[in-house]
């Protein structure tokens, strides 16, 4: 058992302070994706819809559909596509809107 834990449960300390402090180690959760718009071509959005293994990402003609709710963080399209993903540094996501999970990333020359 972390120590840490152990000295929490002996001094009556059983949650952190968040949300009125952030917690530190919320700095090396893994995020979902944020993306480069300039960078997402169709080519690219395919590379990260076939690297997804849970089909949060799915391209529908000039469009991207990112279901946020579907994204376990695992990085893979970061990995396919480093020029186009960054982590989004957000891991508090919730809604009582299933669609509002949903969104809807125009790529780079659609329409033109």
């Amino acid at each position: 058992m972390p120590l840490w834990f152990a000295r929490g449960l002996r001094r009556g300390i059983v949650t952190t302070r968040y949300p009125a402090r952030p917690d530190g180690s919320s700095a090396s959760l893994p995020t979902p994706p944020a993306f480069r718009l300039a960078a997402l071509t169709r080519p690219v959005a395919d590379r990260l819809c076939a690297a997804c293994p849970n089909g949060a990402l799915r391209r529908e003609n000039d469009v991207l559909i990112f279901d946020v709710g579907a994204c376990t963080a695992c990085g893979r399209c970061a990995d396919a596509a480093p020029e186009a993903v960054v982590p989004s540094g957000q891991f508090e996501l919730a809604s009582t809107d299933r669609s509002a999970l949903i969104k809807r990333i125009p790529l780079a020359g659609a329409g033109r």
